[in-house]
């Protein structure tokens, strides 16, 4: 299966998107046009953490960058590499967990859409769809760990990008980005409707007062940190 994605009326590219990858949506989008604001020079090392169907890694790619992929799942790796290939665009896969497949690398620029949908218990699922949007009670096991984690990862003068929910604490990660010493922002917001799994969850949301009774949209938002050159 093919999905064309589109930027206003301009095809970008075309995404192989098998069952059990998560599909590129709302929140990829958002991530993908404040990362074109990065201005990327050729040879700039970039990483994408939980890569999926590598929607984020090309775009970089497409700026000439040096780009390395990483996801938990064998599957949106194969397809990110895969997605490479039909636009001709070269990316560097690593299988793993988080940043763990890059220690001790730094880089010009890391993104990230994690996933960070709260659910009800705090064990995260290790097969199947869930797995990209699960996040633990909260929505931010792996969003704290990120936080944590990737401003070592960054040069000096270099960006995180990373996109998530209203519901899982943006505030909470400016601050946690702030504390581990970059210039944070956000950069980008955009209002979306509920989708499916956020819908089913909708009345759990209301009794863990992370929403309001009848709210049935959610705030994603990027942030965007600097590491002080």
């Amino acid at each position: 299966m093919c999905q064309r994605r589109k930027e206003g009326q301009t095809c970008t590219m075309w995404l192989l998107k098998p069952p059990g990858v998560y599909r590129a949506q709302e929140d990829t989008d958002l991530l993908i046009s404040s990362l074109s604001r990065e201005h990327l020079r050729e040879g700039d090392e970039v990483l994408d953490i939980g890569t999926g169907t590598g929607a984020v890694a090309l775009a970089a790619a497409g700026t000439g960058a040096r780009v390395t992929a990483i996801d938990v799942s064998r599957r949106a790796l194969a397809t990110a590499w895969v997605n490479g290939a039909l636009n001709g665009r070269h990316i560097h896969v690593r299988h793993g967990d988080l940043l763990d497949p890059v220690r001790g690398r730094r880089f010009d620029l890391i993104a990230s859409n994690p996933p960070y949908v709260p659910a009800a218990g705090d064990t995260l699922p290790t097969h199947g769809a869930a797995r990209a949007w699960d996040a633990g009670h909260d929505g931010r096991a792996l969003i704290d760990r990120i936080c944590r984690d990737a401003p070592r990862g960054l040069a000096p003068g270099g960006v995180l990008l990373l996109v998530h929910s209203s519901l899982s604490g943006v505030g909470a990660s400016c601050r946690a980005l702030s504390r581990a010493g970059l210039r944070t922002e956000v950069v980008s917001r955009q209002r979306i409707p509920f989708g499916p799994v956020m819908t089913a969850r909708a009345e759990w949301f209301e009794e863990q007062g992370l929403i309001p009774r009848g709210v049935r949209h959610e705030e994603l938002a990027v942030i965007r940190g600097v590491r002080p050159a």
